[in-house]
């Protein structure tokens, strides 16, 4: 027997991929200030909710116009709002607000600042701003309007303007507004916009270091944005990002990347979110974006008529979108375009903007507090638990000469019915008895359970595999050029689909099929028909034949060498498809399946944990107390390096293993609601238990404290009189004082209605004592 070739390249890069934001120095403040021990209860009069909007101080009149079509930066814990217009005439105005105070101010300066001006752009490179171009003139007379290139500097530390016309050597940019601007490696870094003419889609860079700066026109290659203008961009690690804007005709909702050390666009390819899954937002322009820890966030715009006002966040790691829903009591600005935002701290700022009516212009500073969650790792702990190989207790054998592929049965179970079963089938042969129903079921002390799988490719199992663990397309089978799946990757993904078809995996069939039918083209179609024909793909064969006979792609089709070479009977029936395609006779291609969301690796690892499909295969129990939890070891190792470590040097004979938090041994609740967030990454849960949590952060090992910044948020804003006393009954059990004292205090201020409670009467001893100490102090 002989194992597959190691592939460690591929592994390397999903790890990469889905880690790097472990790495601090790309991080946003989400994991990177929150490190071990860094989890202080905050109950103090600064604490603010996540997502949470707050309306800071207006700017009154007598300091600035309303406006839209301006710029704001952010620096020093101050906001800095430059130009724009107010309806009546264009603006270069310079404002500050401060963010301790919510004061507003006119910035006293020296220099000349740029003429009056709106759709400029403005970024901050350590302690200066940089202006670059918009449009100027009198729009009241309608007279001196143009586009310009010029360059200011502002100097934070020095209150002064500087025009860079004398320092900059060679050729400009040409001219124009509505552009997008970036800092990158010391670099100002300028795209597209409108130059009074048509739109543009080049780049421009200067050096703002040099002492002889120039601009540098920049060559780009790959799957570019089209011409366009009124869009924001983003910087996430080494690449800049570009969402929608006004393109014409051409104007979509697609999402562009740009790598500034290849110089290469990307288009951010939606093929992974299946149907029911978050949508990306809709087109828009004048919108703002922002980018914080290793998410864009964006608000506001004109979508197809409509001002929006919801926050929409993409995941740089997942490539996922989702809309932020603003905590309860938020005052969510309304719907505007043409406003302006910055990031400082953990706060997004909004500022003006024109609402309702193209007349109607803001001058209301809005506060969005971002989430500082770390995000969920149980895709990246999944992942390295297969390509690591550990706590591995079966083996698949595939194919002519015999090629094992190790995996672990809980995960594989969980995700395919017709392996479950299987798996279930050969152990059952092998065992001369049932243990009993407390005991785990599920144990291979000497060898994994060999399950024979024939006539399956063994790199085609290697990728349905993967996408087991992960829910994720192997990286083999993405093409990040934009132009879709190659030839050889077309036939691996057809065999990828037929696995999903016989593994009964739903969502890896649907992802499967979405990826193939994305990449079909005028090339690869034939080839793809004739696979499809050959694997008896029933589906995927209908969709190519659909294809072929548009009118737009039937007669480059027929006159291509591919066709010629095709089967006879293969030519007959695409001639005889067209001369009949409006009658169809196959049925519609968007099958049942299609109508609902298929499961995902969480809610199958849900229904794995709460339902009778786990237990055949559990191989360890946990005792909680006087309870036994039966339980699966590769699932807790992969998540928890405590698990790990136990399971590898310390496991009785017994596989029965002792729990505690710590020193403190939790109740059965609590322990349950660890187990959830193991499994499938829950972090619902009632207060009393996130306090059991909360008072061991770093015990059990987990990749982040994800966990516990949920607990933590959950202690803070979830305290009230209904569970104050089970709160200060667990909080004295595992002596956190702080949170005793938290309760103390909100008992003294309720005692009226907490007395009454039949829960105050069961109380014990030392705590009601120390309810009366409270309520005597504050009496004194």
């Amino acid at each position: 027997m002989a194992s597959p070739p190691s592939d460690e390249a591929s592994w390397d890069e999903v790890e990469e991929r889905e880690s790097e934001s472990r790495d601090g120095s790309d991080l946003g403040r989400d994991e990177v200030e929150l490190g071990d021990g860094d989890l202080t209860l905050n109950f103090g009069p600064s604490f603010q909710p996540v997502n949470c909007w707050r309306k800071l101080s207006s700017c009154e009149e007598f300091v600035g116009a309303k406006r839209s079509k301006h710029t704001i930066v952010a620096w020093n814990e101050k906001m800095y709002v430059f130009g724009g217009d107010n309806g009546r005439r264009m603006l270069n105005d310079f404002l500050v607000s401060h963010i301790r105070d919510c004061s507003w101010a006119r910035v006293v300066f020296t220099g000349q600042p740029p003429a009056p001006r709106y759709h400029h752009s403005a970024v901050v490179f350590r302690n200066s701003m940089f202006v670059f171009g918009g449009y100027t003139g009198d729009i009241y007379s309608n007279s001196n309007l143009r586009n310009k290139n010029d360059l200011f500097e502002y100097k934070f530390t020095t209150s002064q303007w500087i025009n860079w016309e004398d320092k900059i050597t060679g050729a400009l940019p040409p001219a124009r507004s509505a552009h997008g601007a970036a800092v990158f490696r010391n670099k100002l870094w300028i795209f597209a916009g409108y130059d009074g003419h048509m739109r543009l889609n080049d780049m421009w860079a200067i050096d703002l270091v040099s002492d002889q700066p120039k601009w540098e026109q920049i060559p780009q290659s790959g799957d570019s944005p089209p011409t366009c203008c009124n869009f924001p961009v983003a910087v996430v690690d080494d690449s800049m990002y570009v969402f929608s804007g006004q393109s014409g005709a051409k104007i979509t909702n697609n999402l562009y990347q740009f790598k500034f050390g290849q110089r290469q666009w990307m288009r951010i390819r939606t093929e992974h979110l299946l149907r029911g899954s978050p949508c990306p937002p809709q087109r828009r322009y004048g919108h703002a974006m922002v980018a914080y820890g290793r998410c864009l966030y964006v608000f506001g715009g004109a979508a197809d008529g409509i001002l929006d006002n919801e926050v929409h966040c993409f995941d740089v790691n997942s490539r996922m979108w989702s809309v932020i829903q603003p905590a309860e009591g938020s005052e969510t600005p309304c719907g505007r375009v043409f406003h302006s935002a910055a990031v400082w701290g953990n706060c997004l700022y909004v500022f003006g903007g024109t609402i309702d009516s193209v007349s109607s212009r803001s001058g209301d500073l809005f506060c969005f507090s971002f989430s500082q969650f770390p995000k969920c790792t149980l895709v990246e702990d999944f992942a390295r638990l297969l390509r690591t190989e550990q706590f591995c207790d079966v083996h698949f054998l595939l194919s002519s000469p015999t090629v094992i592929i190790k995996a672990h049965a809980a995960v594989v179970a969980s995700r395919s019915p017709y392996l479950r079963h299987k798996i279930i089938e050969i152990y059952r042969q092998q065992q001369t008895s049932t243990p009993p129903r407390d005991h785990p079921q599920f144990t291979q002390n000497t060898h994994p359970l060999e399950v024979p799988l024939p006539e399956v490719s063994a790199e085609a199992f290697n990728m349905a595999l993967f996408s087991m663990y992960t829910d994720c397309i192997h990286p083999h089978l993405e093409n990040n050029s934009g132009d879709g799946m190659t030839a050889q990757q077309m036939l691996l993904m057809m065999e990828v689909y037929k696995l999903a078809l016989l593994f009964q995996t739903k969502r890896l069939e649907l992802l499967s099929m979405q990826y193939i039918e994305a990449s079909i083209n005028l090339e690869n179609v034939l080839l793809v028909l004739c696979s499809a024909s050959e694997l008896k793909l029933a589906r995927m064969r209908e969709f190519c034949m659909r294809f072929i006979v548009r009118d737009s792609n039937y007669r480059k089709v027929i006159m291509s060498s591919s066709f010629e070479k095709l089967d006879r009977s293969v030519m007959v029936q695409i001639i005889r498809r067209q001369q009949f395609r409006s009658r169809p006779t196959s049925p519609d291609l968007h099958s049942e399946l299609e109508d609902r969301v298929p499961s995902s690796l969480q809610d199958d690892l849900e229904a794995f944990l709460l339902s009778d499909i786990g237990r055949p295969f559990t191989d360890v129990v946990l005792q909680v107390d006087q309870h036994s939890v039966p339980a699966h070891i590769p699932i807790l190792a992969a998540r928890c390096s405590y698990f790990e470590a136990f399971f590898r040097s310390f496991m009785p004979e017994s596989r029965r293993v002792d729990i505690t938090f710590g020193k403190t041994p939790p109740t059965l609740q609590a322990f349950n609601s660890l187990l959830k967030f193991v499994y499938y990454g829950d972090v619902h849960m009632p207060s009393e238990d996130c306090l059991y949590i909360f008072s061991a952060p770093n015990f059990f090992g987990f990749r982040n404290l994800q966990l516990h910044c949920h607990s933590k948020a959950r202690l803070e804003k979830d305290i009230h009189k209904e569970n104050v006393l089970p709160m200060l009954e667990a909080a004295d059990n595992i002596n956190m004082e702080v949170m005793k004292k938290h309760c103390l205090q909100l008992i003294a201020g309720v005692f009226p209605s907490i007395v009454k409670m039949p829960y105050f009467r069961n109380l014990k001893r030392e705590l009601l004592l120390d309810i009366a100490d409270i309520l005597a102090s504050q009496m004194e």
